[in-house]
């Protein structure tokens, strides 16, 4: 392997954030999707998360297995731990990460005649490498390159990674810089018989790189083997923990487990409790708007809130209160002045939007109930997905799959859910935005209805984001549900029936 490689473990499912080959379809299997005429016979929720079955999420390639990311900040939404970073000196197959220096034209033709050392230390751009580790480190959204080992060059398009608590980099000079040694804070020394190295490496270079035998023996002999006794053996005074016979020795494997659990365990917090009792008695923030309260939307939350309302009509009401909770929030943006030239040749003075885009971003399970609404106001509007559920141990909310579109640092983005409770869900919302370089004063948070609670903890985590709502109660119960609220809002709208000991996140029975 002349490769250095990094993988981030974390539990989001499906971290990397734009476009690609797993479409969002395959949410189906784990949460009801909003359909365009949502079908008024009830049925049973689907859960992407099960006692008796590990959780999944089945796309159109793949099945990831997850067990929830649980919070990385804290009620300030201030990010309290850095992911753990181990650092792995190792010869391992599967290439998530190329962080190879940029070849010139003279060193493509040299690494296409097998004439280039590519595990020599030069051939690594470590600069780029610290920058993303150093960001990883911090909980923050990077873009890597990608690698085609066949041109020996970097391709166009870029990887994102984000969303881990621990990432694991490894490569065979993964201890050969100071500067990145002091970012590792375990460092595991894996040891592989050169025999098995060398067949490893046969295997791997014809099958997946399209490379000849005696170009490889010839590389091999010429540069990979004086590397690895000059640059690569020596490092292994550096390490923590030396592990031989490589993946195969799973007592040093399980060791290693265990002492990454008790570093994470060290810095676990219980979130929904101290959101439960922080803010008390304090007075609604600025930043909050509440719709006004008309005889037409005190009739809408009247039919919506009753228990004997059917579901035809839960969905009806619903939809048109949506509709003016979004032309509500819209008049919240900046604009600037423009003037057009009317069919009569007279000029209007009018207003446009101050800025690149608008992207709309629901929290599933139930905030994507709200897409429609958002759809028919804002044309052509871009939408993302974040999945956030409570796990049922804990009671602290996790994040479970993550979509958003290419390049969202620039746009003004309504994050939407449709109830707020104790706002756990939607602090660790905001702070997937943030981190993804979202400016905070450009996000706004939609919500049909939200307990005094959720307001006060999204607004004192994180000040500049603009709160949006039909109506605020006051109360939330034992069980962290709105107080009088309007049931759990998923349920009634897709119709679904929730188990007895079941609670997800800000769904109205919501945190």
């Amino acid at each position: 392997m002349t490769a250095l490689l990094m993988r981030t473990v974390a539990p989001t499912l499906n971290p990397a954030v734009g476009s690609g080959d797993d479409s969002l379809d395959g949410l189906s299997k784990c949460v009801p999707r909003c359909p365009l005429t949502p079908s008024l016979t009830p049925r049973k929720r689907t859960t992407s998360q099960s006692k008796t079955e590990p959780p999944l999420l089945r796309t159109n390639k793949r099945t990831i297995y997850t067990a929830g990311r649980p919070p990385w900040y804290n009620v300030t939404g201030t990010t309290f731990k850095e992911a753990f970073v181990i650092g792995e000196r190792s010869l391992i197959s599967s290439v998530v990460i190329w962080l190879s220096s940029v070849l010139n034209k003279e060193e493509q033709e040299l690494a296409a005649k097998n004439e280039y050392n590519f595990d020599h230390p030069d051939a690594f751009d470590f600069e780029l490498l610290i920058t993303v580790l150093r960001k990883l480190k911090k909980g923050k959204s990077v873009k890597v390159p990608v690698y085609d080992f066949t041109s020996h060059c970097r391709r166009k398009e870029w990887k994102t990674v984000y969303g881990a608590n621990v990432v694991i980099f490894e490569g065979i000079l993964a201890f050969a810089n100071k500067e990145l040694l002091k970012l590792l804070d375990m460092k595991v020394f894996v040891d592989t018989d050169s025999d098995i190295r060398l067949i490893r490496r046969l295997k791997r270079d014809i099958s997946q790189r399209g490379r000849d035998i005696s170009g490889i023996i010839k590389q091999y002999n010429k540069f990979v083997k004086p590397a690895f006794e000059q640059y690569i053996e020596p490092t292994v005074q550096v390490a923590d923990i030396v592990v031989p016979r490589g993946g195969e020795n799973f007592v040093a494997l399980d060791l290693i487990v265990q002492h990454v659990h008790s570093q994470l365990e060290k810095v676990k917090t219980h979130h929904v409790s101290a959101l439960a009792s922080a803010h008390q008695g304090q007075p609604l923030p600025k930043t909050l708007s509440v719709m006004e309260s008309t005889p037409q939307v005190r009739g809408m939350h009247t039919i919506i809130r009753n228990k004997e309302t059917n579901r035809d009509e839960f969905i009806f009401y619903s939809k048109r209160l949506m509709r003016l909770l979004i032309e509500h929030a819209l008049s919240f943006l900046p604009l600037k002045s423009v003037c057009v030239e009317t069919p009569q040749g007279g000029i209007y003075e009018g207003k446009r939007l101050s800025g690149k885009r608008i992207t709309g971003v629901s929290i599933l399970r139930a905030g994507e109930t709200m897409e429609q609404a958002l759809m028919a106001v804002c044309k052509d509007i871009r939408l993302g997905k974040i999945l956030i559920q409570t796990n049922q141990d804990t009671g602290e909310p996790e994040l479970h799959y993550l979509r958003l579109p290419k390049d969202i640092s620039e746009d003004y983005v309504i994050l939407m859910d449709s109830t707020v409770s104790t706002g756990a869900a939607a602090l660790m919302a905001v702070r997937v935005l943030l981190d993804h370089d979202v400016a905070e004063d450009k996000i706004f948070l939609l919500s049909l209805l939200m307990a005094e609670m959720g307001v006060h903890s999204v607004a004192y985590a994180f000040p500049k984001v603009r709160i949006i709502t039909t109506a605020v109660d006051k109360e939330v119960n034992d069980q962290f549900h709105i107080i009088p609220g309007i049931g759990n809002f998923g349920d009634r709208y897709f119709g679904t029936d929730a188990p007895p000991d079941w609670c997800e996140s800000d769904e109205g029975m919501d945190f």
